[in-house]
């Protein structure tokens, strides 16, 4: 018997996921050791969350600094590592305030509250979200996640949400009018497929929306927090949306959600939303010092420059042994298409490799390291992609 049926047979967890043969107990860098203490190059960082790697020494310190002080005391109180994460956030986006929560879709939630009272206030009733879009697994966020394989096994959603190809300008006109109260957009597709929105269409929708007084939500879970090496995605289009989701790498590992909006979007009163855990002042200080860190220029630098690396090692190795490849995404939001060649199949073999990859949308191999990736590391990246596609090679044959 494997090790996973014995995990699978003796564990009372919900089988929601798919789990690889693997239970890994400690972590370095961009390295995860299992129990028998085998390694494992680690290039899905916990899904883009793991941005410093693991037992991150910035991380190490600053949880035990501010586990030493105090973990959580509610939001019926004022605690100060909350507002300065929040007044560096909104520093950083040229936002008006923040809502902490404990997740990507708890971000999405507060937002869809949002454009719900907003349709409310302005007499609108529709929200806009796109084809291949993912925005998480509650109801709500499930209602704007253009994927039928997540929304299929669940009956009523959310109304008044209208799906809408990814970059088609004229569809999107089609369906603009006054009833319109929010738009919202990936601006980097992950789980969907590491399609990225077009300059163009995201201008068409910010000028729809100002012309309809309707919100722009920009949802960052994934390709925010310097994953794409700029701090936020939208920075390169120079687009500024009037609601931002974040998640993920804000928390370096600790769970944390944050939704911004500008003065347009700042209607949630007091009763009107909540969240137990949400902006814990334990979670924000080591949030604080993560921010600090990955928001410096050089820092930002330097993950554009691991980024073109990557792509290069990918494209050499793939004209090596004569292997067609699309490589997508932004950044270290990386991703690359075999032609002929399914996504699980080349995961698989990657992890009997032991390099960790993900899965996306139509046929992507996700790429998601950390963003602080040594040389050591990425060199043995190469020595195991030429294994891969050198496997992979001989198996077209």
């Amino acid at each position: 018997m494997t090790k996973e049926k014995i995990y699978e047979k003796n564990s009372k967890i919900m089988k929601t996921y798919k789990r690889k043969n693997v239970c890994f107990v400690k972590g370095d860098g961009a390295y995860l050791y299992d129990e028998f203490d085998n390694k494992y190059l680690d290039f899905v960082s916990g899904v883009a969350v793991n941005i410093l790697g693991h037992s991150n020494p910035l991380i190490l310190d600053s949880i035990k600094e501010h586990s030493n002080k105090v973990i959580h005391i509610s939001n019926l109180y004022w605690n100060k590592e909350q507002i300065k994460l929040a007044e560096k956030l909104t520093s950083l986006s040229n936002m008006e305030s923040v809502f902490f929560s404990n997740s990507g879709t708890e971000a999405v939630e507060t937002a869809l509250k949002i454009a719900k009272k907003f349709g409310k206030l302005n007499n609108k009733e529709n929200i806009i979200y796109m084809k291949n879009s993912f925005h998480g697994r509650t109801l709500g966020a499930l209602s704007v996640t253009g994927q039928n394989r997540y929304r299929v096994p669940f009956d009523e959603l959310l109304s008044g949400v209208i799906e809408i190809e990814l970059n088609n300008i004229k569809m999107l006109e089609d369906i603009f009018n006054d009833k319109i109260s929010a738009v919202i957009i990936e601006p980097i597709q992950g789980e969907g497929g590491l399609n990225l929105v077009d300059k163009n269409y995201i201008l068409k929708t910010k000028e729809l929306c100002l012309k309809y007084n309707s919100l722009l939500i920009f949802d960052e879970v994934q390709c925010g927090v310097s994953r794409t090496g700029n701090f936020f995605a939208f920075e390169k289009n120079k687009v500024y949306p009037d609601v931002l989701c974040l998640a993920k790498g804000l928390g370096g590992g600790l769970p944390i959600g944050a939704t911004l909006v500008n003065k347009k979007a700042d209607i949630l009163d007091y009763g009107d939303h909540g969240s137990t855990f949400g902006g814990n002042p334990f979670i924000c200080g080591v949030s604080n010092n993560i921010i600090d860190q990955v928001s410096k220029k050089t820092f930002l630098k330097n993950v554009k420059k691991i980024s073109e690396d990557l792509k290069e090692i990918i494209l050499q190795i793939a004209l090596k042994y004569n292997l067609s490849v699309k490589v997508k995404g932004q950044g270290l939001l990386m991703g690359f298409i075999i032609e002929n060649v399914l996504n699980n199949d080349i995961v698989e073999i990657a992890f009997k490799n032991k390099l960790l990859l993900i899965g996306a949308g139509n046929n992507v191999v996700r790429i998601l390291p950390p963003l602080n990736l040594n040389k050591e590391a990425l060199d043995e990246f190469k020595i195991i992609l030429d294994n891969i596609f050198f496997q992979i090679s001989k198996s077209n044959e």
